[in-house]
């Protein structure tokens, strides 16, 4: 039985990772699951495991820095936020990746690669993770400012009784009451605990807009504003019915119309 180990600093998506490889893979064995390089780097030693999925940004110890110290006492599969600068440097290399949060489609070819692989030994990846340091340390990662301000990438939101990992690029917007803070799709509508006061901390400022104590839009879903009967603005979005009310404080962000 081929053996695995997982590293993520992100504890959904090391769960979403792993219920997307019992799908795809179901004889793989995930050994081990660890929040971050060092404990990558420690599990491997303990474990001996086939493959080793690292996240390229964790706390401390990075996925690359772990591969480095990993070596080729396993293969290495990156899991990774990044675009195409990075994708690239994957495709040349002897090692695989995958985009975060999994895809099944994707995560499928990755397996059917990993498999060839197996019987081959481990590549030296020296040079692969050198040009990967390079590209990762110029450049922000995807969802955080200059300065390294993390933004909010997905969300995990109750559907009833199932839990689902929204991405935020299809939020359309969030309300909130006293308890609940509603998340709004085209397609459907989920709850979240967290108030929109920390919420509107933790997205980006130039996709998401506060237009109300208790909303905040997604500026991308935005069709127009409108004025009803006593003047107030009315936020329309493309591909929903709903409008949402612009209060007096929050004017200004239309203040062309």
């Amino acid at each position: 039985m081929t053996r695995a180990i997982i590293a993520d600093d992100e504890r959904l998506m090391r769960e979403q990772l792993r219920s997307r490889l019992s799908e795809v893979w179901p004889d793989l064995q995930v050994v081990a699951e660890v929040k971050n390089g060092r404990e990558a780097v420690d599990a491997v030693r303990e474990f001996k495991p086939d493959l080793a999925f690292l996240d390229i940004r964790m706390p401390g110890m990075t996925g690359v820095e772990a591969a480095r110290e990993i070596g080729d006492a396993c293969h290495i599969v990156f899991i990774t936020a990044y675009g195409e600068y990075a994708v690239e440097a994957f495709e040349q290399g002897a090692v695989d990746y995958v985009l975060k949060p999994a895809d099944r489609e994707r995560l499928e070819l990755t397996v059917a690669r990993l498999r060839k692989r197996l019987s081959e030994k481990p590549a030296d990846l020296s040079a692969l993770l050198a040009e990967l340091s390079a590209k990762i340390d110029g450049i922000p990662a995807p969802g955080t400012t200059a300065t390294g301000a993390e933004y909010l990438q997905w969300i995990q939101a109750s559907m009833g009784q199932q839990l689902r990992m929204i991405p935020i690029a299809d939020v359309l917007f969030f309300t909130s009451d006293e308890k609940y803070t509603r998340v709004q799709t085209e397609t459907y509508e989920a709850l979240i605990r967290k108030p929109i006061k920390e919420l509107v901390e933790e997205l980006d400022p130039t996709q998401f807009w506060q237009i109300h104590r208790s909303t905040i839009v997604n500026v991308k879903a935005i069709a127009g504003i409108t004025r009803d009967f006593r003047g107030r603005q009315l936020v329309q979005l493309r591909n929903h019915s709903e409008k949402l009310e612009v209060s007096r404080n929050y004017t200004h962000l239309f203040k062309q119309m």
